[in-house]
């Protein structure tokens, strides 16, 4: 397995506050990885320095096997370069049908301009049905996507992430709100994808992440504080003193 993304001693501070302290962590291609750890953590500002909303006071973002330096790009050409991010709150058109949501995903991969002028051929029609099947919800194609539950929305909106191939995918919290058999789905999902790219998911609940079966990155005052599998990171004395045990 390579490694897509190496962060390297990144540091951040906002008002005298460091939110990232020094971090360090690597992901592979593809992989599966599990980020957890207390609130104020620094969880969330990772990911805006990997995607370009935040720019870091010092440290490294690399990318890919051209060794791209990411802190010189801007949020959208990041997004170009396939990093997904979804965030908690799922982000549709929802008085869109669900058919459309995934079209609007693929023609937006061809770019701005051409989301105007685009129609959907034969092999978009059909990688349509093919997200659609993958994500859970051929059988709510044509339903506009404001009457789906929560849980279908965040498939759908991942589902409009895998329409643009990322390489990475960048997933917050996708757990939370959700009943149990949605939470299974999206597990089911997720490691689905991590088979052809790497996934990297921020998630509180100890019971989904137990079912991801991945590794393991626990964050403390913007750094990591513990690396492995959950069992071996659950062990870890101070992960029970600063998450665990509260």
């Amino acid at each position: 397995m390579s490694t897509l993304l190496e962060v390297s001693g990144v540091s951040v501070t906002f008002d005298g506050f460091r939110a990232i302290n020094n971090l360090s962590i690597a992901i592979g291609e593809p992989e599966l990885r599990a980020v957890i750890g207390p609130n104020g953590a620094g969880k969330t500002t990772f990911m805006d320095i990997v995607t370009g909303k935040t720019k870091p006071d010092e440290g490294r973002v690399i990318w890919g096997e051209r060794s791209v330096n990411l802190l010189k790009y801007s949020e959208s050409q990041i997004a170009k370069m396939g990093i997904g991010r979804k965030f908690q709150k799922p982000t549709v058109f929802e008085d869109q049908s669900v058919r459309d949501n995934l079209a609007m995903a693929l023609a937006n991969k061809r770019g701005p301009f051409s989301v105007l002028v685009w129609r959907a051929s034969d092999r978009d029609r059909a990688r349509i049905e093919e997200l659609a099947e993958e994500v859970g919800l051929s059988a709510r194609l044509d339903d506009s996507a404001g009457i789906l539950s929560h849980g279908q929305k965040q498939w759908l909106e991942i589902g409009m992430l895998l329409a643009q191939d990322p390489r990475l995918l960048l997933v917050d919290e996708p757990a939370a709100g959700m009943t149990p058999s949605e939470r299974e789905h999206t597990t089911d999902l997720l490691k689905r994808a991590a088979k052809t790219r790497a996934v990297m998911v921020i998630e509180h609940d100890m019971e989904f992440i137990r079912r991801l079966d991945c590794r393991v990155t626990c964050l403390h005052e913007g750094a990591v504080l513990a690396e492995g599998s959950l069992d071996h990171v659950t062990k870890n004395q101070q992960v029970i003193d600063v998450y665990l045990g509260r």
